[in-house]
């Protein structure tokens, strides 16, 4: 048989990432993003082989976008297409695996909304739209949540009552399970480690930041919680903070629910901490000129990630080794640098040249030898999406 393509879709509320996956093949044929959706500046972005498109859709909705990019995903797969994988944040407690895509999945991803309100209604959408243009194509729902299903109760568990738990579904649930995944086990083949028989700590580093602690394959505890918010310092996400920060801000400056979330996701993080931006490139730039905001906000995001890294080794039976990944955590030597600085305690030694090397891309060592391992991997969502795909449609 030969190798089967499946197309990868990321649908956020006003934008469509996508990909062409071959089974067969590590780069993309084609791949993109469709952004500023329904606005005069809506565009198609793609990039085929090496080449990059664009085109303007100015009030292209999403069901516009996915008719203008499919002709152009078929003809990169010489029109056979085995199926679409698409992304969605939430799976609740009713997801531990990908679902092959019907009517009782999708009133479960709509019953879990309320957990995810800025994402499940936008994945749904392209689900929606790409159901009606292609409805005898296979399609499949791959959930952000779904590997983290594997925490035991005491780590996913808040000290809340529980009927919080029972009636409303408060507890933790953990993200970024597609990208924990997928390095954790390139990491067992790098290392020649048998999967059900290694345990890792991963650091994914991007805008959004999380945690994880995967023994055997499974996920035993990661960094995120209820909502993509807890955890670690983000681009411009706080991580954790007091919980009773909100009734401090209500009470002293008289802000509202809505003020408070939208201090806490969008002027946060590195730029709050910064008062200058959200991107790591951007703050190593303007630390390296002495500015005081963006040396305290790498210190902090660099400290915090430490912090959670040793406390999530209490999952851990043993320890194989730390890995970094995600836009920072592939692409800061600094980064990685000052975060192990941290971590004396476990022995960890940097291999100062293998660290530099380890940028756009590469994935490889970069301990000292004879000390813990420490690994950069590549992280490679939308092809763990592809083979989540494949593993049903087979």
């Amino acid at each position: 048989m030969s190798a089967r393509n499946i197309l990868v879709i990321n649908c956020g509320s006003s934008s469509i990432k996508f990909a062409l996956v071959n089974e067969a093949q590590q780069s993309f044929a084609i791949s993109g993003i469709a952004e500023r959706l329904g606005s005069p500046d809506a565009v198609l972005h793609w990039q085929l082989g090496d080449k990059k498109h664009s085109a303007m859709m100015a009030f292209g909705d999403h069901q516009a976008a996915l008719a203008e990019l499919m002709p152009k995903v078929q003809a990169a797969a010489n029109g056979k297409l085995h199926g679409i994988g698409h992304r969605v944040v939430h799976g609740g407690e009713k997801f531990t695996t990908a679902s092959r895509l019907n009517q009782a999945t999708l009133n479960a991803i709509k019953a879990t909304s309320p957990l995810a309100p800025l994402h499940n209604p936008a994945n749904l959408l392209g689900i929606d739209v790409a159901m009606k243009l292609f409805p005898n194509l296979p399609q499949v729902a791959v959930f952000d949540t779904a590997f983290h299903q594997t925490l035991p109760q005491h780590a996913y568990r808040y000290a809340l009552p529980e009927s919080l738990y029972r009636e409303h579904g408060v507890r933790r649930y953990g993200f970024h399970g597609t990208s924990h995944r997928f390095v954790s086990r390139h990491a067992a083949e790098l290392c020649e480690l048998s999967v059900g028989d290694s345990s890792w700590l991963v650091a994914h580093l991007g805008n959004g930041c999380s945690t994880c602690a995967i023994v055997n394959g499974q996920s035993r505890d990661t960094s995120m919680g209820l909502t993509p918010l807890e955890g670690l310092v983000m681009g411009t996400r706080s991580g954790d903070v007091d919980p009773n920060l909100h009734s401090h801000l209500a009470r002293t400056l008289g802000w509202d629910l809505e003020q408070i979330d939208h201090m806490l996701n969008r002027e946060s993080g590195l730029l709050g901490l910064s008062g200058l931006s959200n991107d790591m490139r951007t703050l190593e730039q303007a630390r390296e000129q002495g500015h005081a905001g963006a040396t305290l906000a790498i210190e902090v995001f660099c400290y915090r990630l430490a912090k959670s890294l040793a406390a999530l080794s209490c999952a851990l039976p043993q320890f194989d080794g730390l890995i970094f990944t995600g836009g920072i955590g592939e692409n800061s030597p600094l980064i990685r640098t000052m975060t192990v600085a941290h971590l004396k305690l476990f022995g960890l030694v940097l291999d100062k040249e293998a660290n530099a090397r380890m940028i756009r891309g590469i994935s490889g060592p970069i301990n000292a030898k004879d000390h813990p391992r420490v690994l950069v991997v590549a992280t490679n969502e939308e092809r763990q999406i592809a083979l989540d795909t494949l593993a049903l449609l087979n």
